[in-house]
């Protein structure tokens, strides 16, 4: 299959064009920059100049192709509202290459999240929706899904908080930039909050699975670790960095952790097994923990 993948030279993106090739499929990669383009043509991609805002450019990429990965995001923001705006943007790329595969039946596969979605103490199933009022605006997923009744294999894979391995600079590293400004590694309450976790080349290999046999309008968990303690994770940082591990009230964790406080205190446990029996998909990199212990402070 001929696969439009965005966000081909990120974290994520850039593991699943691997499987992808490795797989036995072509890619043609949505790039921003030269050294993009430069970094796809190397990994035996072929190359499409865009962004996430010039939609032209995203609808012709999906037409181009029989298939569409779609794992860009901007997350560069300070605070909930330009996260919100990151997310319409993201809406609009959806809609827009979900406008040029209209009626072809051909697979788009989105991307979401884990986070917020488990109930208290719960665990998050790929049949769990988003409880009302929730404070993210998961637009991507419902876009993606929606796409179904378009004549399009519109589907979703949920991340979890964290998706590690080389190159990391998401939740993990943030918390590990705060210990190191802080002097300290907290956690909020008694750390009993849970985060799921994959690393990225498994999660790369669930993409790739979607994209084969996924069903139009499913939502699928690119899960490892149902939920590790977020103690244990400060536990980890604080090893690493040689500091103190703290408790804060969630008064202290705002002051400590900015805008992150609302991640850290967040409960994300969530459970892979309908995406393991339905696409036979089974993780087999390193767990959150091992791998922090190995590559996150230079070890």
């Amino acid at each position: 299959m001929h696969v439009f993948v965005t966000g081909a030279t990120g974290f994520v993106g850039s593991a699943t064009v691997g499987a992808l090739i490795a797989g036995g499929h072509s890619v043609l990669g949505l790039a921003r920059s030269d050294a993009g383009a430069a970094a796809l043509t190397a990994a035996g991609a072929q190359v499409h100049l865009g962004t996430l805002e010039d939609l032209d450019s995203l609808r012709r990429g999906a037409a181009l192709a029989e298939g569409v990965i779609h794992t860009a995001f901007i997350h560069g923001f300070s605070d909930y509202a330009e996260f919100v705006a990151n997310c319409e943007i993201d809406r609009l790329a959806i809609e827009a290459m979900g406008e040029a595969m209209a009626g072809t039946d051909r697979p788009l596969v989105v991307t979401s999240g884990t986070a917020m979605l488990a109930p208290p103490g719960g665990l998050a199933t790929e049949d769990t929706v988003v409880p009302p009022g929730a404070p993210m605006p998961r637009v991507s997923e419902a876009t993606g899904v929606a796409l179904a009744a378009r004549g399009v294999r519109g589907m979703a894979v949920r991340l979890p908080p964290s998706v590690h391995g080389a190159g990391d600079h998401g939740f993990v590293p943030t918390l590990i930039g705060v210990a190191r400004e802080k002097g300290v590694s907290a956690y909020i309450g008694d750390g009993s909050n849970r985060w799921s976790s994959v690393h990225r080349l498994d999660a790369a290999q669930a993409y790739r699975l979607i994209l084969e046999k996924g069903v139009a309008g499913t939502r699928y968990h690119a899960i490892d670790e149902e939920g590790v303690p977020f103690r244990a994770i400060a536990e980890a940082v604080g090893k690493g960095l040689g500091v103190p591990v703290v408790s804060l009230t969630p008064e202290q964790a705002a002051e400590h952790f900015g805008f992150f406080a609302m991640f850290a205190g967040m409960h994300a446990a969530a459970s892979s097994a309908k995406t393991r029996e339905a696409l036979g998909w089974r993780p087999m990199q390193a767990r959150l923990l091992e791998d922090m212990a190995a590559h996150y402070f230079g070890g």
